[in-house]
C-alpha cells in the first residue's frame, strides 16, 4: 500500500509540475461558471415573467439549475478525461522509464492503482471547480443538498470508470496524442450509444444489454438524486474491468521488457 501511495503522490505532483492540471481546472471552471450564469439568468427571467402574469410559484433550484449543470459537467468531463490519462503510461514508454519501473520490485497492481488514483484525484480537483459555483447557490438559496451529493457521487463513479479505460489505452502506445485521441473516441462512443442506436425504446434483450454499456444510462438516475444500487454496481464493474485489462496489458509489457 505504501508503494501505491508513493506512485500516486509522484504522479499527482507531476500533473501540477506542468500546465496541464491548471489548464484543465481553468477551462472547466470557466465553462461551468459561464453555463451557471446563463442558467441563473434564464431562471430569473422565468420568475420575473411569472410575477408579471400574477403567478407565484417557488423556484426549484435543484431541478432548474443544479441538475442541468451537473448533467452538463458530466458531458464536459468526457472531453477532459483523455487529457488526464493520455500521459500515464505512454509518457513512461516514450521516455524509456517504463523498463525501470517494470523491473523494479513493484507489483503491476501497485503501479496501476497508484496512477489511477492520481488521475482520479486530479479529476476531483477539476470537479471541485464546479463545487465552488454550486456552493454559491447554497449561500443565496435553499436547494436540497442530498440530490447534489448523489449527483456528485455519479460524476465520481463515471469519471473513475472512464479513467480506468483511459489508463488501459495509455498502455497500448507510446504516443500521448494517439492515446488521448483513442480515449476521446471511446468516451464519445459510450456517450452516444443510446442516441445512435436508439436503445432506450427497444425491448429486445441485446439492445437492453447494449444500453447498459452507456455511461449516460447510469448517470441519469444520479442526476435526479436517485441512488440506484444497479447503477453503482455497473460503474464499479466497469472500473474493475478497466483496471483488470490494464493489468493484463502491463503484464504483457513486463514480459517484453
Amino acid at each position: 500500500m505504501r508503494l501505491t501511495f508513493l506512485i500516486c503522490k509522484k504522479e499527482f505532483k507531476s500533473y501540477f509540475a506542468s500546465p496541464i492540471a491548471y489548464l484543465l481546472m481553468a477551462v472547466f471552471g470557466l465553462i461551468f461558471g459561464g453555463i451557471l450564469y446563463r442558467q441563473i439568468r434564464i431562471v430569473m427571467a422565468m420568475s420575473f415573467q411569472a410575477q408579471m402574469m400574477g403567478q407565484s410559484q417557488p423556484t426549484n433550484l435543484n431541478e432548474m439549475i443544479i441538475r442541468p449543470l451537473l448533467g452538463f459537467a458530466s458531458t464536459v468531463s468526457l472531453f477532459l478525461i483523455p487529457m488526464i490519462t493520455m500521459r500515464l503510461i505512454a509518457e513512461e514508454k516514450k521516455t524509456g522509464t517504463i523498463e525501470l519501473l517494470l523491473t523494479s520490485p513493484v507489483k503491476d497492481i501497485q503501479i496501476i492503482l497508484g496512477k489511477w488514483f492520481a488521475a482520479l484525484f486530479l479529476y476531483l480537483c477539476i470537479l471541485g471547480m464546479s463545487a465552488l459555483d454550486i456552493a454559491l447557490l447554497f449561500v443565496w438559496g435553499k436547494p436540497d443538498w442530498r440530490p447534489v451529493l448523489v449527483a456528485y457521487l455519479g460524476l465520481i463513479l463515471q469519471g473513475g470508470c472512464l479513467l480506468a479505460m483511459g489508463l488501459f489505452i495509455s498502455t497500448l502506445t507510446k504516443n500521448q496524442i494517439i492515446a488521448g485521441g483513442i480515449t476521446f473516441f471511446l468516451c464519445l462512443a459510450l456517450l452516444l450509444i443510446p442516441y445512435y442506436f436508439d436503445t432506450e425504446y427497444k425491448t429486445e434483450w441485446y439492445w437492453k444489454a447494449i444500453n447498459q454499456v452507456s455511461i449516460v444510462t447510469h448517470f441519469e438516475n444520479f442526476s435526479k438524486g436517485l441512488l440506484d444500487l444497479g447503477d453503482v454496481v455497473s460503474y464499479v464493474s466497469m472500473i474493475f474491468l478497466g483496471l483488470f485489462i490494464t493489468s493484463r496489458s502491463m503484464e504483457s509489457l513486463r514480459w517484453r521488457s
